[in-house]
């Protein structure tokens, strides 16, 4: 197929990009920038990620799920500071226009869109070892989003569904583990399709004092709340949300430092933590206090002993 750069975006992501579900996005694809009205009252959240083959995904990873992955880990970003998403742009690098690669690409990419309901505005496309890069972009009420810097000493440490999974399932395709009837498939998906928690957004709103989504492992991922927020931590290995295997192997790795994750990690007054679990336990949210927030340092409590995760460094699942 010998297509030129207007012709690929026009046949891929013209035509089904031009069903807005944004009332906001004035003119979208197909002009030098796009034009966005924001709504009265609101503030703009923005994030840029860039997912490149072979280092954020393994190379025989299917196109759909490629794509599905990429906007996904942009709009997890802004689920973790309470923002609502609103429209994105892409920055494609391919190797080669290969019919077949921007079918599936274009299929995971809108299927991902319409799920989070948000536009595709704009974007790029090059020649190139495969990279994509989208810029997501979101809504929160005028002073309501959530920052990593809001952690204060006695704050408990919460974080939504389960952590290690994708670890898992990236071990499981790269052939580390034997396969496990305890693991497979649902570890595969939140490796290729993670769910952004934007369920959680006016949760996060009510009670966060700091948040995160988890993409590079829990300790890696605290430890940016507790650099921003002046303050230690001491968490609890024994409570962390982890799948049986990971128990009972004592594998805890996959949690503590596997990454791609993105579950929502934040912190919240003690006083506020009941109503808060009761509330999200009326909608569906899956929750667990891990610690707590402290003045100094930074520990894991594992029965009886004290590790120090100050210089914590877990496996490198790309390190071979």
């Amino acid at each position: 197929m010998s297509l030129d750069e207007f012709s690929l975006i026009r046949r891929y992501f013209s035509d089904r990009a031009s069903a807005s579900v944004n009332s906001n996005v004035i003119l979208g694809i197909g002009d030098d920038a796009a034009v966005i009205q924001p709504p009265p009252q609101v503030e703009l959240v923005s994030s840029i990620d860039t997912l490149v083959a072979g280092r954020h995904f393994p190379d025989h990873t299917a196109a759909s799920d490629i794509a599905y992955k990429s906007l996904a880990v942009n709009v997890s970003d802004l689920a973790a500071m309470a923002a609502e998403p609103a429209f994105f742009l892409l920055s494609l690098t391919m190797p080669a226009a290969s019919d077949k690669f921007l079918r599936d690409f274009a299929d995971g990419l809108f299927a991902a869109a319409s799920e989070f309901e948000i536009d595709l505005v704009g974007g790029d496309t090059c020649r190139g070892p495969l990279s994509i890069s989208i810029q997501a972009n979101g809504y929160v009420p005028a002073g309501r989003f959530v920052s990593r810097a809001g952690a204060r000493p006695g704050d408990l440490i919460m974080v939504s569904g389960q952590l290690g999974n994708a670890a898992l399932g990236l071990a499981l395709i790269q052939q580390r583990l034997e396969p496990d009837p305890g693991l497979g498939k649902p570890c595969i998906d939140a490796l290729n399709r993670p769910q952004p928690r934007l369920d959680m957004r006016n949760l996060l709103r009510q009670y966060a004092t700091a948040a995160i989504d988890v993409s590079d492992g829990l300790v890696g991922d605290l430890r940016h709340i507790l650099e921003q927020s002046g303050v230690g931590a001491r968490i609890d290995k024994q409570k962390l949300p982890v799948v049986d295997w990971i128990r009972q192997q004592d594998e805890y790795d996959y949690a503590l430092a596997g990454g791609d994750d993105y579950q929502i990690l934040f912190t919240l007054a003690a006083e506020n933590c009941d109503q808060a679990l009761e509330q999200a336990l009326a909608s569906g949210i899956d929750l667990t206090v891990i610690g707590e927030i402290t003045e100094s340092a930074f520990v894991m409590i594992d029965d009886d002993q004290q590790l120090d995760l100050s210089n914590y460094k877990g496996f490198d699942h790309f390190d071979t």
